[in-house]
């Protein structure tokens, strides 16, 4: 029982000097957990609406997928001709079989919501100044890693829906210029959705990307370690503190992380138990559902693609947004307003006006396209490279730039114009996601929600 008294010292008597052999091998989970949660914290990040606990969340929804789904692999077979069966086996034969699926289904959507709104609050509390440059794109790693683990397993169950959500997915990548056809053979595994692309999707799920996930996590705590915690909040008028003041770890957060896990673990069971997870008719590839729509968290790109060619709507604009977000921490900045929310005063302002001038010109967009644009008919005789491609994207562009020079002017520092213009493609790009969610009908034709 010695090591339990060594992680006991560790949370609550702090590191031990190692006086022998074993000791220097028993001192590494000290490190461990004091990079993980430190003796003391910042009084004011204890703020729960600082955090939100968004992240512990992402922790705890991460190891419910890792219980669930290590508990379904005793059931499920990774085979076109018994996946389907596996999974129905699972939910009707098996004993709590269909609320430890659906727990697994509804932690997996609500895991990339939570990365999500973690994401926009990092960014909206300036929690991307150095030191955390790098760690915003370590964050970056593991929401890519969740929207890659979330779209293997979609395939898993085989039904219907998952069949033709991961060939719509899939079919993204052919786009791409020169080796997109390569590329979709590797990811598939041949040149359609089949056994090999289960296998490989079930590799990747079940293996590759929960320990790439889990490195990253463990990167990623460590960074925060590094830059001794999150960000602490302030006033935009308040410098930066520097000898806060600071309270003992446990019990003041670590009782708050407890509730807010045992809230999230019944709220999820809650949901499982009443809406349990989908599953559809097996399979078919020679019948396509009608419409064929990817998972919801890549339908802002399936939007793209309606209203500009594949080579833009599913290459070029997401390469754009992806490296805009890389490129976050690294750009010219007036002022360091690392932990001000929205920046300031006229941040918060502009952030507003950016989120309903995106919302509407997205909505305005979507509407001229869909019945009034007709590049066929406006620009006859040219490539739809050109008319449906680059023409749109360049006006888009330069809306975009004209808006952001207009809040340039309206803000008191460079800070508040790029977060604003941020907010104001974000927010656009959420309502391309509704639409294609909730108002997309059969042929991808725009209709009510009540008429689906």
């Amino acid at each position: 029982m010695s090591w339990l008294a060594h992680i006991w010292r560790s949370i609550f008597q702090g590191p031990v000097i190692p006086e022998s052999d074993r000791d220097r091998k028993t001192i590494v989970f000290h490190h461990l957990l004091l990079h993980f949660r430190p003796i003391r914290v910042p009084a004011r990040t204890l703020q729960y609406t600082h955090t939100f606990g968004l992240g512990g969340m992402s922790l705890v929804l991460f190891l419910l997928l890792v219980g669930t789904g290590v508990l379904m692999l005793f059931v499920y077979q990774p085979a076109p001709g018994g996946a389907y069966e596996s999974v129905q086996a699972l939910q009707h034969e098996v004993l709590s079989g269909d609320l430890i699926r659906g727990m697994h289904y509804w932690s997996a959507n609500l895991l990339v919501v939570v990365l999500l709104l973690h994401l926009l609050r990092v960014y909206l509390t300036g929690a991307y100044f150095a030191p955390r440059q790098f760690n915003w794109i370590i964050g970056l790693g593991l929401l890519c890693c969740a929207l890659l683990s979330n779209l293997t397993g979609y395939l898993l169950p085989w039904d219907q829906l998952a069949y033709w959500a991961t060939t719509i997915v899939t079919g993204m990548i052919s786009y791409v210029p020169v080796v997109g056809t390569w590329l979709q053979r590797i990811v598939l595994g041949g040149t359609e959705v089949g056994s090999s692309t289960l296998i490989i999707f079930y590799a990747l799920h079940t293996t590759v990307l929960p320990v790439t996930i889990v490195a990253l996590m463990a990167f990623h705590f460590w960074r925060i370690r590094k830059a001794r915690g999150v960000v602490i909040p302030r006033a935009p008028e308040e410098q930066i503190a520097e000898k806060p003041e600071y309270e003992l770890f446990l019990p003041n957060l670590l009782m708050r992380e407890f509730a807010v896990a045992l809230v999230l673990i019944a709220l999820v069971m809650t949901v499982a138990l009443f809406f349990g997870a989908p599953l559809g008719e097996a399979a078919n590839p020679g019948m396509s559902t009608n419409p064929a729509k990817a998972p919801w968290y890549f339908m802002g790109f399936q939007e793209l693609q309606l209203h500009f060619h594949p080579l833009f709507g599913a290459v070029l604009m997401p390469l754009l947004i992806v490296l805009g977000l890389l490129t976050i921490p690294y750009l010219r900045y007036d002022r360091e307003t690392s932990g001000i929310l929205l920046a300031g005063h006229a941040g918060r302002r502009l952030g507003l006006a950016a989120v309903g001038i995106g919302a509407v010109a997205a909505v305005i967009w979507v509407l001229a396209d869909e019945w009034w644009l007709d590049p066929g008919t406006w620009l006859p005789g040219i490539p739809a490279v050109l008319s449906e491609g680059a023409l749109p994207a360049v006006i888009l562009l330069g809306l975009v730039l004209a808006i952001h020079t207009q809040f340039k002017r309206r803000a008191d520092f460079n800070n508040e114009s790029i977060q604003a213009s941020f907010l104001l493609v974000l927010s656009g790009f959420l309502v391309l996601t509704v639409i294609g969610i909730w108002f997309r009908g059969p042929g991808m034709a725009l209709v009510w929600p009540w008429n689906l």
